[in-house]
């Protein structure tokens, strides 16, 4: 199939949708306004007061009373400044105990208070608060890597839906999610928290989720801008990357969620992009942030990130978080000598009080205390089954079959799953369903003998863990993991007589202030999980019976050396507090697994094209490199550099185009039932930036199933160097019945076809036949069409910068 597209137009309407969207963004920030004068306002503080509001009011923990000597001064003291001042903020501090920070508020001037509260999986804060009996715990939500792997938008906005309702009951202004940095290499501890490899999926999902998070009316705060790909040094690491790469990968995935959901706030990272921090980057957060992509709410740095505080209000970042009264007077003093200009201070303020007036706390909210926390587990449990991968299934083992009953569970984690990961991302939820919750809860046997000896065994290593005394570290740090037990070789073969299968949870976590280990016991399976995973197949193999694997992981682990030992492989990822109601649905068919990878797993991590960069090296050289690797690095100030060499081939991209064998592609997911696609249609929407591609799907096999599909552009040659695949569209049939079909119709933008030319800061689309590509996988196509471009196109002009200071042209060659 042909189909010729004139794109002579292309230019002048995305000039009008440019426009379009801008006014959108703008109505929505500022639709309350006309209830309070801002400028009067704004002309009616103080210096003093001004510089109060875009400065937090102070990192601050409510701690039990028997930790308080063991912290750091800073986090217990009371904060500094005349007597107005410390009442203040002592009175904003109480509004939601456990928030991440609160804003200043002077209630005279009709200016209130922002909560801004973590996090990425759910509301994170403390569940008990003194002076009251009752408990407030949120909802733990699955983690965004999953959330990815639905590749359903509308299940995504019901998720954000459900976190926003609890920001609003609870009393918070602003959520702080959702992450949306690219999963660049495997290793990146906070990977749990972003959604995908690609910069389309993680733009459609993180859109989807402030669109849901906002609908309550509270913030979403999407994070962290920009490039923050590891945790490594992440406060003074120096991304070294090509203006293409970030403009087509770790740029794009914030522009689709800026122009189409309109966040309330955007937060700056912690790192260097090619020499400046992202927080002090005029060029990011003005140049492109606010001019190119039309953003109007306010810019937010991450928590102690920068190095400079008024290089950071010229470049438009308008609040400082979590703040210092010697900020508040470091900004008083610039502006006194005129270091910093009073007219560039009123605009961060008014940008901050032009979210104001759209807060619950503005709004004069009632918050109950009291979400739906029944409603929104259902949510997550749906969420979490839906967003799970099957990645083996030979002689179909799943579903369960009608005869099993009896199941003998093995590995630690079967027993203790692990909901999402530590720091910022993690949740206070009341508990977490284990696996073994659920299969009973179902109706199965669990081997009570494996139950009493994992048990026993879990309790008493638990009462010897060490956890790190300062409770700071340990949020981010969480409690070491226990080694897997140690079966003898006669409890194994008498469960493998009297139960009727087998299943083997394999458990890995992974947290914010540091990156994961190309170790045993986290990459790599440990040595002890190795001899389990092959005793269990072994004596279950020898009496004809099955063994079922499932990963409750937070990213990718190495799967080729052992992934066809056990009969099947569950990706269960980290999928929030319904884990094993969520598992045990997949497992006896009660959902069939329509999950898909929004992340490449490589066959080995070598193979990867970030495996010769990440996560980069000391600049001058005092750093032992190799032990830092696994290193905590949260926040140290040290001289360290990441080159991007592998420059826009991140994943997929990478694989494909120089095939690069792996264990399971970007896009794979088995499912209990079959699809056969049909009739692919693809047609130019007059006067407009967008074209469709329609495809009938039908359901062939013998199961109820949903089906991801998914849309690659293979672009012909040209003066610019692309990769083979790239994602334009995707989207998820609805549940389709055996023998049923639906037609799916999916819109991609001109600009998903064009690369970015760095030589005329320029998006354009190069004459010559398109290739599209429509199937279940990116290695995996079904069905094929052609798109004739017959000259070439400038789609959109941008600004010249972010530029850096080595040539990227031909730095990766494999």
């Amino acid at each position: 199939m042909n189909i010729k597209i004139n794109m002579n137009k292309f230019l002048f309407v995305l000039v009008l949708t440019h426009i379009s969207l801008t006014l959108v963004v703008s109505s929505c920030i500022t639709k309350n306004e006309t209830t309070m004068d801002l400028n009067a306002i704004v002309d009616s503080m103080s210096v003093q007061q001004k510089a109060q509001l875009v400065v937090g009011t102070g990192l601050y923990f409510v701690l039990p009373e028997a930790i308080k000597e063991q912290m750091p001064e800073r986090f217990a003291k009371r904060p500094e400044g005349d007597s107005v001042y410390v009442d203040m903020v002592e009175r904003v501090r109480k509004y939601l105990p456990g928030t991440a920070g609160v804003t200043a508020e002077f209630s005279t001037l009709g200016i209130t208070s922002q909560t801004l509260a973590d996090g990425p999986a759910g509301l994170r804060i403390s569940p008990r608060r003194e002076g009251s009996d009752s408990t407030f715990f949120c909802t733990a939500f699955p983690i965004a890597t999953l959330l990815a792997s639905t590749w359903d938008t509308k299940l995504v906005e019901q998720v954000g839906n459900a976190m926003g309702e609890e920001s609003l009951e609870y009393g918070a202004d602003i959520l702080l999610a959702p992450g949306m940095n690219i999963q660049r290499d495997p290793l990146c501890g906070r990977n749990f928290e972003y959604y995908s490899e690609d910069p389309l999926v993680t733009g459609k999902m993180a859109a989807s989720m402030v669109k849901g998070i906002q609908s309550n009316g509270v913030g979403a705060s999407v994070k962290h801008f920009a490039v923050n790909n590891q945790e490594t040094y992440r406060a003074s690491a120096d991304a070294i990357v090509s203006e293409r790469a970030l403009r087509e990968i770790y740029l794009k995935g914030f522009e689709i969620v800026v122009k189409e959901a309109q966040p309330w706030t955007v937060m700056s990272a912690y790192n260097k992009i090619n020499g400046s921090y992202a927080s002090e980057s005029k060029e990011l957060l003005t140049d492109v942030l606010r001019n190119e992509w039309g953003f109007d709410g306010y810019v937010v740095t991450d928590w102690g990130a920068g190095n400079d505080i008024i290089k950071q209000i010229k470049a438009g970042n308008d609040m400082i978080q979590p703040g210092s009264f010697s900020q508040v007077k470091e900004i008083i003093e610039a502006v006194e000598s005129g270091t910093l200009d009073l007219a560039e201070l009123d605009k961060n303020i008014e940008r901050i009080l032009g979210v104001m007036v759209n807060t619950p706390r503005y709004r004069k909210y009632l918050n109950s205390n009291k979400p739906d926390l029944k409603a929104n587990a259902l949510v997550a449990r749906q969420a979490a089954a839906d967003g799970m991968v099957l990645l083996e299934n030979r002689n179909e083992t799943l579903p369960l079959a009608s005869d099993v009953g009896r199941i003998a569970v093995f590995g630690n984690t079967s027993y203790d799953f692990i909901s999402g990961g530590t720091g910022s991302g993690d949740v206070n939820e009341a508990s977490t369903v284990s696996l073994t919750q659920g299969l009973v809860e179902k109706g199965y046997q669990v081997n009570k003998e494996l139950h009493t000896v994992y048990s026993s065994y879990l309790s008493h290593e638990k009462a010897k863990q060490h956890t790190n005394s300062n409770p700071i570290l340990a949020m981010f740090t969480g409690p070491e993991r226990i080694e897997e037990l140690v079966l003898t070789s006669k409890l194994i073969s008498n469960t493998a007589q009297t139960a009727d299968i087998a299943l083997i949870t394999i458990g890995r976590l992974a947290g914010e202030g540091g990156d994961r280990k190309l170790v045993e016991g986290d990459y790599y399976l440990s040595r002890k999980e190795r001899e389990l995973l092959k005793n269990v197949t072994t004596a279950f193999h020898k009496v004809g019976k099955k063994v079922i694997v499932v990963l409750n992981v937070p990213g990718v682990i190495e799967t080729t050396s052992w992934s066809e030992i056990p009969d099947a492989v569950l990706c269960a990822w980290q999928p929030g507090q319904e884990a094993g109601n969520a598992v045990t649905d997949i497992l006896t068919g009660k959902i069939n697994p329509s999950g898909k990878l929004a992340i490449t797993f490589p066959a080995k991590y070598e193979d990867g094209p970030t495996a010769a960069y990440f996560p980069g090296k000391s600049i001058d050289g005092k750093i032992n490199e190799i032990k830092e690797l696994s290193g905590f690095s949260i926040n140290e100030n040290v001289p360290w550099q990441v080159i991007y060499g592998e420059d826009i081939y991140v994943g997929y991209r990478y694989y494909n185009t120089f095939n690069v064998p792996v264990a399971y592609e970007f896009g794979y997911g088995l499912s209990y039932t079959n699809f056969q696609y049909d009739k692919l249609n693809i047609n130019r929407i007059d006067s407009k930036d967008i074209f469709t591609i329609s495809v009938e799907v039908t359901n062939t096999g013998n199961y109820p199933g949903k089906e991801v599909v998914q849309v690659y552009s293979n672009p012909p040659s040209g003066e610019i160097e692309k990769p083979k695949d790239a994602l334009i569209a995707f989207g998820k049939t609805k549940l389709l019945q055996p023998g049923e079909s639906e037609t799916l119709i999916l819109s991609a933008r001109n600009k998903d076809l064009a690369c970015f030319n760095p030589r005329h800061s320029q998006w354009m689309v190069e004459s010559g036949e398109y290739k599209i590509k429509v199937g279940p996988s990116s290695r995996k196509t079904k069905l094929e069409a052609n798109i004739l471009i017959n000259d070439d196109v400038v789609i959109e002009k941008v600004n010249n910068v972010l530029s850096p200071k080595i040539e990227f042209d031909k730095m990766h060659r494999r």
